[in-house]
C-alpha cells in the first residue's frame, strides 16, 4: 500500500467514524462511541508495551471510583480493575504460549511465600462458609498480586519505571488530596466531614489516611535523592507540605502512628542497631504488657479523651477505649474474630466472609452506637485477626512470614546495594512499614487503593534484590 493510499485510508475511517457518532449521539442519544479510540490505544499497548499499562494503572488507581455490589460480595473499582484484569489474561496468555518466565523470580523466597498464600487461600475457599464469596475473594487478590507483583518486579527492572511507579500514584495522590482539602474547607475542616469529604475516591478517611502514609517515607526519600536537581528538589518539598496536610486533615489516627512507627524503624536503620537488640526489645515490650496488663487496661479506661477536631485531643483519644466509638468498635470486631477463630481454628470460616458472618459472635455488651448485623460497616480492621479468622492458624502465620520476610529482604538490599537502588530499597521498606503497622488497627488489601501500593512496593524490593544488588561471594547476611 503507498503511503497516499494509507492517507486516504485514514481520512476515510476518521470521516465514518465521526458520522457514525453524529448519527448516534443526535439519534440515539449514545456517547459511548467516542471511547472507542482510546481502547484501540490501550489495547495495542497491551500487546506491545505492557508496563505502560502497569504505570497507567498506577495513575488511575487514586483516581478510580469504587462501584459496590454487596449481594454478589465484591465492588468493582473502575476503571482500574477491569485493566489489571486484561493484564492477568496477557500473563497467562504469556505464559501459555511463550512458555517462559523469569526462573530467577518464580524461584525467590517472597514469590514462594506468595504461592503459598494463594494455594491456602484456595483450599479454604474449597472449605468456606461462602465458598462464592471466597472464590471471589480469591480472583480479587490474583489481579492484584499477578500485574503488581509478578508483572510488575520485571518492569521494576529499569529503575526508571521505579521512579515512574512512585511518581505516578503520587501525582494522582496530590490530585484526590487537593480535591478533598477543597471539599473539607466548605465545613471549616471539622473532624467528623473529615472522615467522608475523600469520597468518592476513597470510602472513608482511614483508607485514604494509610495510603497517604505509605508514601510519606517515599516523598522524603526523594527530598534528599541523590543528584536531585534543585528545581525538582523544591517540587519534592511542595508535594510533601501537602501530604503532610493531607495526612493531618485525613484525622486518621492509625495513619499517624504508622508513620510514627517508620520513623523509628529509620532511626534504627540510621544508628546501625542490631536485629538481636530490636528482637529483645520487642520481647521485652510484650512481655510487660501481658505482665501488667490489668494495670495498663485500668490505665487506659480512664481515658475519656473522644475524638476531636483539636490535634492533641485527637491523639490523647487513640487510648481511650471506654467511651471513643471507634476503639470500641475495633474492640468488638478483634473479639468477634477471636471467637471465629475459636469456632474454627485450622481452616477458618473461608477468605473474604468475616463481614457476612461476624454478627452472631458479638457480645451485646461490646456492642457500640456504630456496631451492625447487616454485614455492611468493613471487616476485622486487622490485617492479621481477620486472616486468623477467615483462614485459621496458617493464615495468620502465613501473613506474619510474609511480612517479616519482605522486611528482612528491603533492609538486606538496603546494606548490600548501591546509590539509587540503596535509597528506593529503603523508601519502599519503610512504606510497607507504614503498612504492616496500620494493618494493626485496619486493613485495606482487598481494595486497589492500598493494594497496588502494597503489592508494588514488595515487587520494588525484590526487584531490587534480584538485579540491582551485588551480594558477598559468601552470600551470608550478618545481623
Amino acid at each position: 500500500m503507498t503511503d497516499k493510499l494509507k492517507i486516504v485510508w485514514v481520512y476515510a475511517l476518521t470521516a465514518l467514524f465521526l458520522l457514525v457518532n453524529f448519527y448516534l449521539v443526535v439519534q440515539k442519544d449514545f456517547f459511548w462511541l467516542f471511547l472507542l479510540p482510546v481502547v484501540l490505544i490501550v489495547i495495542y499497548y497491551y500487546l506491545i508495551a505492557l508496563d505502560k499499562i502497569i504505570l497507567l494503572i498506577t495513575f488511575l488507581t487514586p483516581l478510580a471510583v469504587n462501584i459496590s455490589d454487596l449481594e454478589m460480595g465484591l465492588g468493582l473499582s473502575l476503571p482500574t480493575e477491569p485493566l489489571m484484569f486484561g493484564v492477568i489474561l496477557i500473563f497467562i496468555a504469556n505464559l501459555i504460549f511463550e512458555n517462559k518466565y523469569d526462573g530467577k523470580l518464580a524461584k525467590h523466597p517472597i514469590s514462594y511465600i506468595i504461592y503459598l498464600s494463594l494455594f491456602w487461600m484456595f483450599f479454604t475457599a474449597l472449605t468456606s462458609e461462602l465458598p462464592v464469596v471466597s472464590f471471589k475473594y480469591l480472583l480479587s487478590r490474583l489481579w492484584f498480586v499477578i500485574p503488581f507483583y509478578f508483572v510488575a518486579v520485571l518492569v521494576f527492572k529499569d529503575l526508571s519505571n521505579i521512579k515512574k511507579f512512585l511518581w505516578l500514584y503520587l501525582i494522582a495522590m496530590v490530585i484526590v488530596i487537593g480535591y478533598t482539602l477543597i471539599q473539607h474547607s466548605a465545613y471549616g475542616f471539622e473532624e467528623e466531614p473529615g472522615h467522608w469529604v475523600m469520597s468518592p475516591f476513597y470510602n472513608d478517611h482511614t483508607a485514604y489516611g494509610a495510603a497517604i502514609a505509605m508514601f510519606f517515607p517515599i516523598v522524603v526519600g526523594f527530598l534528599f535523592y541523590p543528584d536531585i536537581k534543585p528545581r525538582t528538589r523544591f517540587l519534592t518539598f511542595i508535594v510533601l507540605g501537602i501530604i503532610t496536610v493531607g495526612i493531618i486533615l485525613s484525622y486518621g489516627r492509625a495513619a499517624w502512628i504508622s508513620v510514627a512507627v517508620a520513623l523509628g524503624v529509620f532511626i534504627l536503620v540510621i544508628l546501625r542497631i542490631r536485629f538481636y537488640w530490636i528482637a529483645l526489645t520487642t520481647v521485652l515490650f510484650f512481655g510487660f504488657f501481658f505482665i501488667f496488663q490489668q494495670q495498663i487496661l485500668d490505665r487506659l479506661e480512664k481515658n475519656k479523651q473522644d475524638s476531636s477536631a483539636n490535634f492533641v485531643e485527637h491523639v490523647q483519644s487513640m487510648s481511650n477505649i471506654t467511651s471513643d466509638a471507634s476503639n470500641l468498635e475495633r474492640i468488638n470486631r478483634w473479639q468477634a474474630a477471636i471467637r471465629l477463630f475459636n469456632e474454627r481454628p485450622v481452616l477458618g470460616w473461608g477468605p473474604g466472609t468475616y463481614q457476612f458472618v461476624y454478627a452472631p459472635f458479638q457480645r451485646s455488651k461490646e456492642k457500640t452506637i456504630i456496631s451492625t448485623n447487616l454485614g455492611d460497616m468493613g471487616n476485622a480492621h486487622s490485617e492479621y485477626l481477620g486472616p486468623m479468622a477467615e483462614m485459621g492458624v496458617p493464615g495468620m502465620l502465613i501473613v506474619l512470614l510474609l511480612m517479616i520476610y519482605v522486611i528482612y529482604t528491603g533492609l538486606k538490599v538496603y546494606k548490600y546495594s548501591r546509590g539509587e537502588a540503596r535509597y528506593l530499597s529503603l523508601m519502599a521498606t519503610l512504606g510497607l512499614i507504614t503498612y504492616f503497622a496500620h494493618g494493626l488497627l485496619n486493613n485495606f488489601l482487598d481494595t486497589d487503593k492500598l493494594s497496588v501500593p502494597f503489592w508494588g512496593f514488595i515487587a520494588i524490593i525484590v526487584a531490587l534484590d534480584l538485579y540491582h544488588t551485588k551480594y558477598p561471594e559468601t552470600n551470608k547476611i550478618e545481623e
